[in-house]
């Protein structure tokens, strides 16, 4: 009985080395193929590796501006007037998604740069109380000084706000040397420190901010809060916010005005759905061009290398094998220059995130992408060429010897 001989299966490197005898006898041309993949995908890395890096910044700044944080106050113009609870920050505490909770309240004095001034000029200027936690829970920072401690709060000293140490006169508060002092209603505070602007909360730039102990002793405070400020869980909070009222006052939930979300907030969620569609169209582009640049090379090489497939097939050569060594050849090019492109693409977007000093954001997926798109684009660049290859018989190819 006689056997059927079955072609022989070639080995995954007898298949690179195949693969690779186009890209070694014809360089220039495999470089200038390959170019236009990395070209796709190095676009592709940059068009997703930069605009990510800028969103985080933006999305940074936003966050600074308290996305995350509401304000509570007593509903105005009410008869008897509403007023907070002394408990009411304790209370906001145990709400779940709340991660900060603190408060001022208005001690309805007027502060003035000495005594000799009219004792009824308060300069447009509001004194208020403070808890200890108040500027964390703002996102404020002190400028000059420092801010109220548990030692001072007790004490008659005094924070400034940027715009009230303005017109106080005041333009810092020295360490090491004779503090300067202002007159809140008839008594002289000492001001230790000077706040830095606080976008979140202008009110506080008008404001000289005192100790709740210190305001009790010395301004007759009734220990009612004003306006309580609330830092939440991001995601959170718009249901902190719907029941933030009844938490405070669930008596009469309608005597507290609790502020909508931050402006600030619904900019930062348009950022983060926002996506680079046009730059991506440039990369799909980019990435289509490469292809058919990598097709024509395949379709060239398959007309120039008839001679090479015509003798490979008389020497047994099957049109399986035919194909998968043009096949090869095609990924490898595609892969090359998907490689390439991708390195190309990292190094420029942490070249251009450092340089803008943005916070360095790469996408892992769009460097997989990048690798993985190029060899698909290899596949089906060069899968017409090697189907054509192979249908090629050894007579065919041969006759253009």
């Amino acid at each position: 009985m006689t056997r059927s001989i079955r072609p022989v299966r070639l080995a995954v490197p007898d298949l690179l080395g195949l693969g690779l005898i186009g890209l070694r006898t014809r360089p220039a041309r495999a470089i200038l193929s390959a170019l236009g993949i990395a070209m796709g995908i190095g676009t592709m890395i940059v068009v997703t590796g930069i605009p990510a890096s800028s969103q985080a910044a933006l999305v940074e700044e936003l966050t600074a501006l308290g996305t995350n944080t509401l304000q509570a106050m007593a509903t105005p113009d009410r008869d008897p007037p509403a007023q907070l609870s002394e408990s009411a920050v304790g209370m906001v505490r145990r709400i779940g998604p709340v991660t900060a909770a603190s408060a001022v309240a208005n001690t309805h004095t007027l502060v003035r740069r000495n005594d000799r001034l009219d004792p009824a000029d308060g300069s447009g200027l509001t004194v208020l109380a403070a808890r200890l936690d108040l500027l964390p829970t703002i996102n404020a920072r002190v400028r000059s000084g420092v801010w109220l401690t548990s030692a001072t709060a007790d004490f008659p000293t005094a924070v400034l706000g940027s715009v009230a140490a303005t017109r106080l006169g005041i333009a810092d508060a020295p360490t090491g040397r004779a503090a300067p002092q202002v007159m809140i209603a008839d008594r002289r505070f000492t001001v230790i420190g000077i706040l830095a602007q606080t976008p979140l909360s202008p009110d506080i730039d008008r404001s000289v901010l005192v100790g709740w102990e210190a305001a009790h002793a010395e301004l007759r405070f009734d220990g009612h809060p004003t306006v309580i400020y609330v830092q939440c869980e991001e995601s959170q909070l718009e249901v902190v916010r719907g029941v933030l009222a009844e938490t405070i006052a669930p008596e009469r939930p309608g005597d507290v005005i609790v502020t909508r979300p931050s402006d600030a907030l619904a900019a930062k969620r348009a950022t983060e759905k926002s996506f680079s569609v046009l730059f991506l169209a440039l990369a799909a582009v980019a990435l289509i061009v490469g292809g058919i640049g990598v097709a024509n090379t395949m379709v060239v090489s398959v007309l120039e290398r008839r001679s090479e497939i015509g003798l490979r097939r008389a020497l047994g050569a099957t049109r399986r094998q035919i194909r998968g060594q043009f096949l090869t050849e095609s990924v490898v090019l595609a892969a090359i220059g998907g490689l390439a492109g991708t390195g190309f693409g990292l190094l420029t977007t942490i070249g251009y995130a450092v340089w803008q000093e943005w916070p360095l954001v790469v996408p892992a997926q769009a460097a997989v992408a990048g690798v993985g798109g190029a060899v698909v684009i290899g596949v089906l660049a060069g899968a017409y060429p090697c189907v054509r290859a192979a249908r090629l018989t050894p007579t065919q190819a041969l006759a253009t010897v």
